[in-house]
Protein backbone atom coordinates (compact mmCIF):
# COMPACT_ATOMS: atom_id res chain seq x y z
CA UNK A 1 0.00 0.00 0.00
CA UNK A 2 1.59 3.32 -0.88
CA UNK A 3 2.08 6.14 1.04
CA UNK A 4 0.51 9.17 0.12
CA UNK A 5 1.65 12.71 0.82
CA UNK A 6 0.29 15.92 -0.82
CA UNK A 7 3.06 18.39 -2.12
CA UNK A 8 2.69 22.62 -1.90
CA UNK A 9 4.94 24.68 -2.66
CA UNK A 10 5.60 28.57 -2.50
CA UNK A 11 2.36 29.21 -1.05
CA UNK A 12 3.02 32.82 0.06
CA UNK A 13 0.82 33.62 2.46
CA UNK A 14 0.73 37.52 2.90
CA UNK A 15 1.60 38.18 -0.67
CA UNK A 16 -2.39 38.98 -1.34
CA UNK A 17 -2.71 42.93 -2.27
CA UNK A 18 -6.20 44.43 -2.91
CA UNK A 19 -8.53 42.31 -4.51
CA UNK A 20 -6.33 39.59 -5.73
CA UNK A 21 -7.00 38.34 -1.69
CA UNK A 22 -10.62 36.72 -3.01
CA UNK A 23 -8.93 34.87 -5.98
CA UNK A 24 -5.89 33.68 -4.00
CA UNK A 25 -8.29 32.58 -0.93
CA UNK A 26 -10.99 30.97 -3.25
CA UNK A 27 -7.63 28.88 -5.18
CA UNK A 28 -6.28 27.99 -1.80
CA UNK A 29 -9.70 26.57 -0.48
CA UNK A 30 -10.26 24.59 -4.14
CA UNK A 31 -6.73 23.31 -3.95
CA UNK A 32 -7.81 21.75 -0.65
CA UNK A 33 -11.38 20.25 -2.00
CA UNK A 34 -9.08 18.78 -4.92
CA UNK A 35 -6.83 17.24 -3.18
CA UNK A 36 -9.49 15.47 -0.93
CA UNK A 37 -11.38 14.26 -3.84
CA UNK A 38 -8.21 13.03 -5.49
CA UNK A 39 -7.13 11.25 -3.05
CA UNK A 40 -10.59 9.73 -2.27
CA UNK A 41 -10.43 8.45 -5.66
CA UNK A 42 -7.05 6.67 -5.66
CA UNK A 43 -8.84 3.62 -3.71
CA UNK A 44 -5.18 2.68 -2.50
CA UNK A 45 -2.80 3.83 0.02
CA UNK A 46 -2.72 5.76 2.79
CA UNK A 47 -2.63 9.23 3.27
CA UNK A 48 0.72 10.01 5.33
CA UNK A 49 1.21 13.83 5.42
CA UNK A 50 2.18 16.89 3.91
CA UNK A 51 5.66 18.06 2.16
CA UNK A 52 5.59 21.94 2.03
CA UNK A 53 9.05 22.91 0.02
CA UNK A 54 9.21 26.87 1.03
CA UNK A 55 8.04 29.94 0.71
CA UNK A 56 4.96 29.61 3.28
CA UNK A 57 4.86 32.59 3.56
CA UNK A 58 5.92 36.37 1.92
CA UNK A 59 7.43 38.22 4.01
CA UNK A 60 8.76 36.25 7.09
CA UNK A 61 5.87 37.86 9.74
CA UNK A 62 4.09 36.01 12.08
CA UNK A 63 1.03 37.22 11.09
CA UNK A 64 1.35 35.01 8.02
CA UNK A 65 2.22 31.73 9.66
CA UNK A 66 -1.24 31.70 11.45
CA UNK A 67 -2.98 31.82 8.19
CA UNK A 68 -0.48 29.76 6.98
CA UNK A 69 -1.20 27.02 10.08
CA UNK A 70 -5.36 27.55 10.22
CA UNK A 71 -4.90 26.76 6.11
CA UNK A 72 -2.61 23.56 7.20
CA UNK A 73 -4.92 22.14 9.54
CA UNK A 74 -7.83 22.39 7.11
CA UNK A 75 -5.63 20.59 3.96
CA UNK A 76 -4.85 17.51 7.29
CA UNK A 77 -7.93 17.61 8.05
CA UNK A 78 -9.66 17.02 4.17
CA UNK A 79 -7.30 14.44 3.44
CA UNK A 80 -7.46 12.53 6.50
CA UNK A 81 -4.09 12.54 7.96
CA UNK A 82 -3.09 13.80 11.43
CA UNK A 83 -2.10 18.08 11.45
CA UNK A 84 1.29 17.28 12.89
CA UNK A 85 2.48 15.28 9.89
CA UNK A 86 4.00 18.38 8.32
CA UNK A 87 7.33 18.52 6.93
CA UNK A 88 8.75 21.61 5.83
CA UNK A 89 11.81 23.85 4.86
CA UNK A 90 12.37 27.58 4.37
CA UNK A 91 11.48 29.75 1.48
CA UNK A 92 13.39 33.04 0.85
CA UNK A 93 10.17 34.51 1.75
CA UNK A 94 9.97 33.17 4.79
CA UNK A 95 13.01 35.24 6.17
CA UNK A 96 12.40 38.58 7.34
CA UNK A 97 14.33 41.11 5.18
CA UNK A 98 13.38 43.88 7.71
CA UNK A 99 15.78 41.87 10.46
CA UNK A 100 18.80 42.18 8.20
CA UNK A 101 21.53 44.01 9.83
CA UNK A 102 24.71 46.05 8.46
CA UNK A 103 27.08 43.08 10.51
CA UNK A 104 24.60 40.43 8.15
CA UNK A 105 24.85 42.03 5.12
CA UNK A 106 28.79 42.46 5.33
CA UNK A 107 28.75 38.44 6.05
CA UNK A 108 26.65 38.03 3.21
CA UNK A 109 28.48 40.11 0.62
CA UNK A 110 31.91 38.11 2.43
CA UNK A 111 30.43 35.28 1.20
CA UNK A 112 29.41 35.97 -2.47
CA UNK A 113 32.72 37.61 -2.92
CA UNK A 114 34.16 34.23 -2.06
CA UNK A 115 32.83 30.59 -1.54
CA UNK A 116 32.83 27.07 0.00
CA UNK A 117 35.44 28.60 2.18
CA UNK A 118 34.45 31.72 3.29
CA UNK A 119 30.47 29.78 3.98
CA UNK A 120 32.29 27.52 6.42
CA UNK A 121 34.03 30.43 8.23
CA UNK A 122 30.91 32.07 8.92
CA UNK A 123 29.09 29.41 9.42
CA UNK A 124 31.89 27.97 11.97
CA UNK A 125 31.55 31.11 14.33
CA UNK A 126 28.39 31.14 16.86
CA UNK A 127 27.77 34.95 16.62
CA UNK A 128 27.76 34.67 13.03
CA UNK A 129 25.17 32.11 12.31
CA UNK A 130 22.91 33.71 15.05
CA UNK A 131 23.03 36.98 12.69
CA UNK A 132 21.89 34.86 9.50
CA UNK A 133 19.65 32.96 11.28
CA UNK A 134 17.76 35.69 13.15
CA UNK A 135 16.24 36.32 10.27
CA UNK A 136 14.19 33.29 10.24
CA UNK A 137 12.56 33.61 13.63
CA UNK A 138 9.18 33.78 13.03
CA UNK A 139 9.43 30.80 10.56
CA UNK A 140 11.58 29.21 13.58
CA UNK A 141 8.61 29.26 15.79
CA UNK A 142 6.28 27.86 13.05
CA UNK A 143 8.45 25.12 12.16
CA UNK A 144 9.74 24.08 15.55
CA UNK A 145 6.00 22.92 16.48
CA UNK A 146 5.85 20.45 13.31
CA UNK A 147 8.78 19.36 14.76
CA UNK A 148 10.90 20.30 11.57
CA UNK A 149 13.16 23.13 13.71
CA UNK A 150 15.71 24.47 11.57
CA UNK A 151 19.44 23.17 12.80
CA UNK A 152 21.00 25.58 14.20
CA UNK A 153 24.20 24.87 12.74
CA UNK A 154 23.21 24.71 9.56
CA UNK A 155 23.54 20.89 9.01
CA UNK A 156 20.71 18.96 7.30
CA UNK A 157 17.60 17.91 9.51
CA UNK A 158 15.95 14.70 9.69
CA UNK A 159 13.49 13.20 12.20
CA UNK A 160 10.89 10.89 10.21
CA UNK A 161 11.06 8.04 8.36
CA UNK A 162 8.15 5.79 6.56
CA UNK A 163 8.02 2.44 6.23
CA UNK A 164 7.06 1.19 2.02
CA UNK A 165 7.84 -2.45 2.59
CA UNK A 166 9.14 -4.86 4.99
CA UNK A 167 12.61 -3.44 6.24
CA UNK A 168 12.07 -0.79 3.26
CA UNK A 169 12.12 2.67 4.68
CA UNK A 170 11.84 6.63 3.02
CA UNK A 171 13.44 8.75 5.18
CA UNK A 172 13.31 12.49 4.68
CA UNK A 173 16.08 15.04 4.86
CA UNK A 174 15.86 18.61 5.28
CA UNK A 175 17.90 21.01 4.00
CA UNK A 176 17.83 24.89 4.32
CA UNK A 177 19.01 26.87 0.77
CA UNK A 178 18.08 30.05 2.19
CA UNK A 179 19.92 30.88 4.18
CA UNK A 180 22.41 33.10 2.02
CA UNK A 181 19.08 34.67 0.30
CA UNK A 182 18.62 38.73 0.67
CA UNK A 183 16.26 39.01 -2.33
CA UNK A 184 18.72 39.62 -5.37
CA UNK A 185 20.02 36.51 -5.72
CA UNK A 186 19.95 34.72 -9.29
CA UNK A 187 20.38 31.84 -10.77
CA UNK A 188 22.88 32.60 -13.88
CA UNK A 189 25.29 33.83 -11.42
CA UNK A 190 25.27 32.01 -8.60
CA UNK A 191 25.47 33.11 -5.01
CA UNK A 192 24.02 30.72 -2.41
CA UNK A 193 26.00 27.84 -1.13
CA UNK A 194 25.01 24.79 0.81
CA UNK A 195 27.76 24.27 2.42
CA UNK A 196 29.64 20.81 3.29
CA UNK A 197 28.25 20.36 6.93
CA UNK A 198 24.48 20.16 4.90
CA UNK A 199 24.90 18.38 2.23
CA UNK A 200 26.28 15.08 3.09
CA UNK A 201 23.26 13.59 3.79
CA UNK A 202 23.31 10.40 5.61
CA UNK A 203 23.33 7.15 4.25
CA UNK A 204 21.38 3.96 5.97
CA UNK A 205 20.97 -0.09 4.47
CA UNK A 206 16.80 -0.44 3.96
CA UNK A 207 16.62 3.82 3.52
CA UNK A 208 16.11 5.94 0.96
CA UNK A 209 16.37 9.46 1.02
CA UNK A 210 13.76 11.94 -0.51
CA UNK A 211 15.58 14.98 0.01
CA UNK A 212 13.54 18.59 0.38
CA UNK A 213 15.09 22.07 -0.39
CA UNK A 214 13.88 25.25 -1.79
CA UNK A 215 15.99 25.64 -4.09
CA UNK A 216 17.27 23.40 -7.10
CA UNK A 217 20.71 22.83 -7.49
CA UNK A 218 21.36 25.45 -10.30
CA UNK A 219 21.40 28.27 -7.38
CA UNK A 220 24.45 27.29 -5.78
CA UNK A 221 27.75 27.99 -6.28
CA UNK A 222 29.03 24.63 -4.90
CA UNK A 223 26.21 22.59 -6.96
CA UNK A 224 28.49 20.15 -8.61
CA UNK A 225 30.09 19.05 -4.95
CA UNK A 226 25.74 18.69 -3.94
CA UNK A 227 25.21 16.93 -6.66
CA UNK A 228 27.46 14.31 -6.32
CA UNK A 229 26.16 13.91 -2.85
CA UNK A 230 22.15 14.13 -3.88
CA UNK A 231 23.09 11.31 -7.02
CA UNK A 232 24.94 9.12 -4.61
CA UNK A 233 23.13 9.56 -1.18
CA UNK A 234 19.40 10.44 -2.22
CA UNK A 235 16.59 8.82 -4.42
CA UNK A 236 14.11 11.78 -4.62
CA UNK A 237 14.99 15.31 -4.74
CA UNK A 238 12.49 17.63 -4.40
CA UNK A 239 12.37 21.19 -4.69
CA UNK A 240 10.51 24.41 -5.28
CA UNK A 241 11.45 27.96 -6.16
CA UNK A 242 11.10 28.64 -9.94
CA UNK A 243 7.26 28.02 -9.68
CA UNK A 244 8.02 26.11 -13.24
CA UNK A 245 6.99 21.78 -12.63
CA UNK A 246 9.76 19.90 -13.87
CA UNK A 247 10.76 16.12 -13.52
CA UNK A 248 13.93 14.70 -14.72
CA UNK A 249 14.93 10.74 -13.71
CA UNK A 250 19.19 10.78 -13.24
CA UNK A 251 20.23 7.42 -14.43
CA UNK A 252 23.16 7.64 -11.81
CA UNK A 253 24.37 3.66 -12.90
CA UNK A 254 22.94 0.24 -13.39
CA UNK A 255 20.15 -0.10 -10.28
CA UNK A 256 20.41 3.26 -9.03
CA UNK A 257 18.33 6.50 -9.88
CA UNK A 258 17.49 9.96 -9.00
CA UNK A 259 14.04 11.81 -9.04
CA UNK A 260 14.81 15.63 -9.59
CA UNK A 261 11.54 16.98 -9.06
CA UNK A 262 10.34 21.01 -9.11
CA UNK A 263 7.63 21.82 -7.93
CA UNK A 264 5.33 24.90 -9.08
CA UNK A 265 3.87 27.32 -7.21
CA UNK A 266 0.33 26.75 -5.23
CA UNK A 267 0.26 30.44 -5.25
CA UNK A 268 2.33 32.36 -7.57
CA UNK A 269 2.56 36.28 -7.84
CA UNK A 270 0.62 35.99 -10.93
CA UNK A 271 -0.85 33.20 -12.62
CA UNK A 272 -0.77 32.60 -16.44
CA UNK A 273 -0.04 29.60 -19.25
CA UNK A 274 3.36 29.31 -17.89
CA UNK A 275 3.00 30.16 -13.75
CA UNK A 276 -0.65 28.71 -12.80
CA UNK A 277 -1.65 27.61 -9.79
CA UNK A 278 -0.22 24.26 -9.13
CA UNK A 279 0.29 21.18 -6.47
CA UNK A 280 1.40 17.37 -7.21
CA UNK A 281 -0.15 14.41 -4.64
CA UNK A 282 2.91 12.22 -4.29
CA UNK A 283 2.40 8.18 -4.04
CA UNK A 284 5.53 6.35 -2.70
CA UNK A 285 5.61 2.89 -2.82
CA UNK A 286 7.84 -0.39 -2.93
CA UNK A 287 8.16 -3.03 -5.98
CA UNK A 288 8.42 -6.20 -4.44
CA UNK A 289 9.56 -8.25 -8.11
CA UNK A 290 12.58 -5.59 -8.30
CA UNK A 291 12.69 -4.22 -4.44
CA UNK A 292 13.27 -0.84 -6.01
CA UNK A 293 11.30 2.45 -4.88
CA UNK A 294 8.37 3.78 -6.99
CA UNK A 295 7.03 7.25 -7.14
CA UNK A 296 3.39 7.93 -8.81
CA UNK A 297 3.16 11.87 -9.41
CA UNK A 298 -0.32 13.03 -9.79
CA UNK A 299 0.00 16.90 -11.02
CA UNK A 300 -3.05 19.22 -10.53
CA UNK A 301 -2.92 22.55 -12.26
CA UNK A 302 -5.59 25.50 -12.32
CA UNK A 303 -7.95 25.80 -14.65
CA UNK A 304 -8.89 29.09 -15.51
CA UNK A 305 -11.59 28.52 -17.46
CA UNK A 306 -13.56 26.33 -15.22
CA UNK A 307 -11.88 27.91 -11.87
CA UNK A 308 -10.59 24.85 -10.38
CA UNK A 309 -7.80 22.28 -10.35
CA UNK A 310 -7.59 19.39 -12.75
CA UNK A 311 -5.01 16.49 -13.78
CA UNK A 312 -2.15 18.57 -15.18
CA UNK A 313 -1.48 16.05 -18.33
CA UNK A 314 1.48 18.37 -20.01
CA UNK A 315 3.86 18.48 -17.04
CA UNK A 316 5.77 15.95 -14.41
CA UNK A 317 4.34 12.64 -16.22
CA UNK A 318 1.32 13.89 -17.40
CA UNK A 319 -0.72 10.34 -18.80
CA UNK A 320 2.83 8.05 -17.25
CA UNK A 321 3.38 9.38 -14.01
CA UNK A 322 4.71 6.52 -12.41
CA UNK A 323 8.53 5.75 -11.80
CA UNK A 324 10.19 3.11 -10.71
CA UNK A 325 13.76 4.00 -9.25
CA UNK A 326 16.61 1.92 -8.91
CA UNK A 327 17.26 1.76 -5.34
CA UNK A 328 21.01 0.43 -4.23
CA UNK A 329 19.65 1.30 -0.35
CA UNK A 330 17.19 -1.11 -0.23
CA UNK A 331 19.36 -4.35 -1.77
CA UNK A 332 21.82 -3.57 1.07
CA UNK A 333 19.35 -5.32 3.58
CA UNK A 334 20.85 -8.11 5.47
CA UNK A 335 18.48 -10.38 3.32
CA UNK A 336 15.35 -10.25 0.67
CA UNK A 337 12.07 -10.36 2.23
CA UNK A 338 10.39 -13.17 2.18
CA UNK A 339 6.59 -14.23 1.11
CA UNK A 340 5.74 -14.38 4.73
CA UNK A 341 7.24 -10.83 5.44
CA UNK A 342 5.57 -9.13 2.24
CA UNK A 343 2.36 -10.85 3.12
CA UNK A 344 2.41 -9.33 6.80
CA UNK A 345 3.57 -6.20 5.65
CA UNK A 346 0.38 -5.87 3.40
CA UNK A 347 -1.54 -6.07 6.03
CA UNK A 348 0.30 -4.09 8.53
CA UNK A 349 -0.42 -1.29 5.92
CA UNK A 350 -4.01 -2.09 5.21
CA UNK A 351 -5.28 -1.14 9.46
CA UNK A 352 -6.24 1.94 10.31
CA UNK A 353 -3.32 2.77 12.35
CA UNK A 354 -0.10 4.31 11.28
CA UNK A 355 2.32 1.80 12.50
CA UNK A 356 4.98 2.36 9.28
CA UNK A 357 5.69 5.97 10.82
CA UNK A 358 8.48 6.40 12.97
CA UNK A 359 9.98 9.56 14.56
CA UNK A 360 14.21 9.12 14.35
CA UNK A 361 16.52 11.26 16.66
CA UNK A 362 16.84 14.30 15.36
CA UNK A 363 20.31 13.74 14.08
CA UNK A 364 22.64 16.47 14.31
CA UNK A 365 20.44 19.01 15.09
CA UNK A 366 21.51 22.07 17.79
CA UNK A 367 19.22 23.71 19.47
CA UNK A 368 21.27 25.94 21.40
CA UNK A 369 25.22 25.87 21.45
CA UNK A 370 26.34 22.39 22.19
CA UNK A 371 22.81 21.72 23.09
CA UNK A 372 21.36 18.46 20.73
CA UNK A 373 17.89 17.83 20.43
CA UNK A 374 17.33 13.79 21.77
CA UNK A 375 14.95 11.22 20.88
CA UNK A 376 11.58 12.66 21.69
CA UNK A 377 9.64 10.55 24.13
CA UNK A 378 7.47 7.88 23.06
CA UNK A 379 3.94 9.28 24.35
CA UNK A 380 0.62 9.08 22.65
CA UNK A 381 -0.12 12.54 21.83
CA UNK A 382 3.23 13.83 21.71
CA UNK A 383 3.35 15.55 18.51
CA UNK A 384 -0.17 17.64 18.35
CA UNK A 385 1.05 18.50 22.56
CA UNK A 386 4.13 19.89 20.45
CA UNK A 387 2.62 21.53 17.66
CA UNK A 388 -0.13 23.06 19.92
CA UNK A 389 2.40 24.15 22.64
CA UNK A 390 5.06 26.21 20.16
CA UNK A 391 2.37 27.55 17.37
CA UNK A 392 -0.70 27.75 19.21
CA UNK A 393 0.55 29.55 22.89
CA UNK A 394 1.91 33.05 22.92
CA UNK A 395 5.64 32.88 24.16
CA UNK A 396 4.70 34.45 28.18
CA UNK A 397 1.79 31.42 28.12
CA UNK A 398 4.23 29.09 27.36
CA UNK A 399 6.70 30.21 29.90
CA UNK A 400 3.62 30.11 32.67
CA UNK A 401 3.09 26.75 31.62
CA UNK A 402 6.71 25.43 32.20
CA UNK A 403 6.67 27.47 35.83
CA UNK A 404 3.54 26.23 37.25
CA UNK A 405 4.58 22.77 36.16
CA UNK A 406 7.63 22.89 38.06
CA UNK A 407 10.23 22.59 35.10
CA UNK A 408 12.45 25.40 35.89
CA UNK A 409 14.75 24.83 38.34
CA UNK A 410 14.30 27.18 40.93
CA UNK A 411 18.19 28.29 40.82
CA UNK A 412 18.34 28.57 36.33
CA UNK A 413 19.87 31.26 35.14
CA UNK A 414 20.07 29.95 31.43
CA UNK A 415 18.47 32.47 28.84
CA UNK A 416 15.30 30.78 27.90
CA UNK A 417 15.50 30.63 24.29
CA UNK A 418 13.67 27.73 22.11
CA UNK A 419 16.36 24.87 22.55
CA UNK A 420 15.49 25.17 26.17
CA UNK A 421 11.62 25.48 25.85
CA UNK A 422 12.03 22.04 23.76
CA UNK A 423 14.29 20.28 26.12
CA UNK A 424 11.64 21.30 29.48
CA UNK A 425 8.83 20.03 27.27
CA UNK A 426 10.30 17.19 26.89
CA UNK A 427 11.26 16.38 30.24
CA UNK A 428 7.51 17.18 31.06
CA UNK A 429 6.14 14.54 29.06
CA UNK A 430 8.48 11.65 30.42
CA UNK A 431 7.80 12.45 33.61
CA UNK A 432 4.40 11.71 32.84
CA UNK A 433 2.31 15.19 32.44
CA UNK A 434 1.40 15.32 29.22
CA UNK A 435 -2.27 15.17 30.32
CA UNK A 436 -1.20 18.42 32.13
CA UNK A 437 0.17 20.05 29.78
CA UNK A 438 -2.60 19.27 27.04
CA UNK A 439 -5.18 20.66 30.05
CA UNK A 440 -3.43 24.41 30.70
CA UNK A 441 -3.23 24.91 26.90
CA UNK A 442 -6.88 24.25 26.72
CA UNK A 443 -7.13 26.54 29.75
CA UNK A 444 -4.89 28.60 28.48
CA UNK A 445 -6.24 29.19 24.89
CA UNK A 446 -9.29 29.29 26.47
CA UNK A 447 -9.10 32.42 28.21
CA UNK A 448 -7.69 34.15 25.72
CA UNK A 449 -10.25 34.05 23.84
CA UNK A 450 -12.67 35.13 26.60
CA UNK A 451 -10.47 38.25 26.81
CA UNK A 452 -10.79 38.53 22.95
CA UNK A 453 -14.95 38.46 23.05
Amino acid sequence: MAAIFVHVSDIHFGQERDHVVHIHDDVKKELISDAAEVIAGLGSGATKGILVTGDIAFSGKAEQYVAAGKWLDTLAEGIGCPIHRVQMIPGNHDMDRDKLSVGGSKLLDFIRAGGAAEYEKVIANYDDRATLFSRFEQYGRFCIGYNCGLDLEAKYATNLRIEVGPNRWLRFVRLNSSLLCHGEERDDQPELVMGERQFVIPRYAGEENVVLAHHPLNWYKDAEDVRQYVRSRARVFISGHEHDPKVDIDRVEKDCDVMMLAAGAAVPFRSNDTYTFTYNILEFDWDDVTDNLVVTIHPRAWNPLKTCFEADDRRLGGREPRFTLGSPNFKKVCSAPTAAAKEEHVGVSDSAAEPNVEMVPAEGVETSPGELVPMPPDAEGYELALLRFFRDLYESERLKILVELDALPAKSNERMNQGLERRLFDWLVRDGRLPDINSMIDRLIGERKERDV
